[in-house]
This record gives structure tokens, sequence and C-alpha cells, in this order.
């Protein structure tokens, strides 16, 4: 749930384009801890169910639709409480954060991105809210680079 400071700036429309795409939801030590919790599984059974690894990093797999495996069409995300921290952050990343030109791509790509919002208030609250939500990361070697700001 996106804080009240960020209402203005996004609001989720459930409409699956941040769960598309292969390789793209990385799933930190912390974030594997929450998900396994949240499937009431043990860790390297959420692992060998929803996991594959690549470039390095533990990632959750995607289905034949090139979704990701937790996104049900018209109800969101299926592990919503439990979800990764990219997941959570969508879409206050590095990129959208630190490059107009990446937000403004963004806006094309996501309907829950206010069309209107500048740049400096979108960077501002997006960050005020990855520091509230402890969602920076810090760890290239197992966290998302998205969410490693320079």
């Amino acid at each position: 749930m996106a804080s009240e400071s960020t209402e203005t700036v996004f609001q989720c429309r459930m409409c699956g384009h941040c769960c598309e795409g292969r390789g793209g939801i990385v799933v930190s030590p912390a974030d594997l801890t929450r998900l396994a919790a949240f499937l009431h599984l043990a860790p390297e059974e959420a692992v060998k169910r929803y996991g594959e690894h690549s470039g390095g990093k533990l990632k959750i797999r995607t289905g034949d639709d090139g979704r990701c495996i937790f996104f049900r069409d018209g109800q969101g995300c299926g592990v919503h409480e439990g979800k990764p921290a990219i997941c959570r952050a969508w879409p206050f990343f590095r990129g959208n954060i630190e490059d107009p030109a990446s937000l403004a791509l963004a806006k094309d790509f996501c309907p829950g991105i206010a069309p209107e919002v500048r740049h400096a208030e979108f960077a501002r609250r997006g960050l005020a809210y990855l520091r509230e939500e402890g969602l920076l990361a810090h760890d290239p070697s197992c966290e998302a680079n998205a969410l490693i700001l320079k």
C-alpha cells in the first residue's frame, strides 16, 4: 500500500505491466524469509517451487505468459503481503528517481503513475517512500540494482 505521501504520484491499477519480464524480480535474503513465511513454506522449499537463479541472484520465475508466477489477472499480486522489495518499491526505482527520461518512459508503461507529476516531485516523494519503508538496497550481490541509489 502506498503511503499517503505517494498517492498523488502513484496509485497501482493492478494492470500487471510491472510484473512482466523474465528475470526482473530479485529476491533478497530478507525477501525470501518474508515470502516463505507468507507461503507457509521453508525458504528452501519456496526457492524450489517458485525461484530460479539468474545473473548470480535469486529471482521469482515467470509463467508462460511472461509475468511473475504470482500475478493474477484482475486480482493483482497473489503474494502481496509477502512480495519482494523490488515489487514493493515500484515505480520508485533508481532510474526513475535519478533520470527524468526514465520516468517519462515509465509513465508510458505504467498507468498508475500520475501523468502530470513532475520529475522533482516524483523523485522527492519516491525517495521518502523508499526510506520510510526500508526498501533501499545496499548489496548488489543479492539485492535488486534498481533499489541501490547512487
